[in-house]
């Protein structure tokens, strides 16, 4: 194949190139068997016309189209990838030659993507991170454990916040009942905040057998628009007042929340030990945002094509929607039940896709600068990982994706590693990124 790339300006450029013969007549065979059936050829039974009776009749250029169509999508893509360009976006294709007998001329109007110089990305620096666990943290999760595993006591004083009261109300807007506005025998935490504010407190210091009119106003902002701002009062019966009991704090405790611990200390040292593990993983995540940002940063980007933000967009819209699709919530219901419209899940994406667009850059020009390259063995664990998460057979993984989008995937988290792996972390209040920041202030 005849393969020439003449780059215009900084990302875009023309992209000549040939479509051999025996694919263009690969093309023609294809069109030919489409349209064969449809035929009508005097002297002929539909779909019994033969190829040389049909260029005679026709003529081999009428298939020239729909042959085109056939094989240029291989062509361009064998044309990008000799010429050896990313290109993003649809191009822009025009025949300049489609002569009977001869290879085709094709010309492309091509969008690459923008040049990318990296700066350092090795040794910069993040913000220390803690991942001590103090006692204190130990004695919050106990607390947590032990408010779990409470007990609800009938009490016969008065309600008081974080008791729970069960109750009937009936609730009317200008004298008039609404939808929702009533229930029997209702389980309320006082101070959750489940109810428009100020129910819950007018509830506070009643008790059991008490009849309370509770005076409240919906907020502006409520939900149903009809009754947004208006005050309503709920007549309110309180049939039972319960208190939480908590659990004595020892070794039968420990026992209960975690049957593989024997004793409260060693309950402790379990939690510790979780809690540790989740703050590492915490401070990983904060080094490797901090350390990528700041590779970022220190990069110099040509200007970014709308194709490539047009693009990051639609991939991050496909994957939200496909997400909710394996929920069981169709795009419709989503955007339904959501009150919003595919305009804006776009614009709520747009936001950053222009920064999501200049670290892919960047982690790619690291992929290439390291000479990263996925292994056989890094692709088919990625496959059986991906086929787990999703609860698919491998085959159907395989036959969704190519091994060149595994291997740029496994790529892309190799070059975040080598940034994350090699940032410094700084005690002081601010690193060189933040300096920079207020110099340019």
């Amino acid at each position: 194949m005849s393969v020439k790339w003449n780059k215009t300006d900084k990302t875009t450029g023309e992209l000549t190139f040939d479509i051999p013969q025996a694919d263009v007549k690969r093309g023609l065979d294809q069109a030919f068997r489409r349209v064969k059936n449809s035929l009508r050829v005097p002297g002929f039974r539909k779909g019994h016309v033969s190829r040389v009776i049909f260029d005679q009749y026709y003529g081999e250029e009428s298939l020239y189209e729909n042959a085109l169509n056939i094989v240029l999508p291989d062509a361009y893509e064998a044309a990008i990838k000799e010429a050896d360009i990313a290109a993003v976006g649809q191009p822009q294709i025009l025949p300049v030659s489609m002569e009977k007998g001869k290879d085709w001329q094709m010309k492309a109007t091509v969008t690459v993507q923008p040049e990318v110089k990296l700066g350092e990305y090795k040794g910069v620096e993040v913000p220390k991170q803690n991942t001590r666990v103090y006692a204190k943290d130990v004695d919050a999760k106990l607390k947590e454990e032990r408010e779990k595993n409470a007990e609800l006591v009938l009490k016969k004083s008065a309600a008081a916040k974080g008791d729970t009261v069960t109750i009937d109300y009936k609730g009317t807007v200008d004298g008039k009942a609404f939808d929702g506005g009533s229930a029997d025998d209702y389980s309320l935490e006082l101070g959750s905040n489940t109810f428009i504010p100020g129910f819950e407190d007018q509830l506070i210091g009643h008790k059991a057998g008490d009849d309370v009119d509770v005076v409240v106003t919906f907020p502006e902002d409520y939900g149903a628009k009809d009754l947004a701002g208006k005050e309503a009062h709920f007549a309110t019966k309180i049939h039972e007042v319960k208190s939480k009991q908590l659990p004595k704090l020892d070794d039968e405790f420990a026992k209960d929340v975690d049957d593989s611990v024997d004793t409260l200390d060693d309950l402790k040292e379990k939690i510790k030990r979780d809690l540790k593990a989740k703050k590492e993983e915490a401070a990983q995540d904060e080094i490797e945002q901090a350390a990528i940002e700041s590779a970022v940063a220190n990069a110099t980007i040509d200007d970014i094509p709308d194709a490539m933000i047009q693009e990051d967009i639609n991939t991050q819209m496909n994957q939200y929607l496909g997400n909710m699709q394996r929920q069981g919530i169709s795009p419709e219901t989503y955007y339904k039940i959501t009150n919003t419209t595919e305009d804006q899940l776009r614009s709520q994406f747009a936001k950053d896709a222009e920064e999501r667009v200049k670290t892919n850059l960047v982690l790619e020009a690291i992929v290439k600068k390291e000479g990263i390259k996925a292994t056989k063995e890094e692709i088919d664990k990625e496959i059986k990982d991906l086929a787990s998460e999703y609860n698919m057979d491998e085959k159907t993984v395989r036959n969704t994706l190519t091994d060149d989008m595994l291997s740029h995937d496994i790529n892309v988290r190799k070059a975040i590693n080598i940034v994350a792996d090699n940032a410094k972390q700084v005690s002081k209040s601010k690193t060189k990124k933040d300096e920079k920041k207020s110099d340019k202030k």
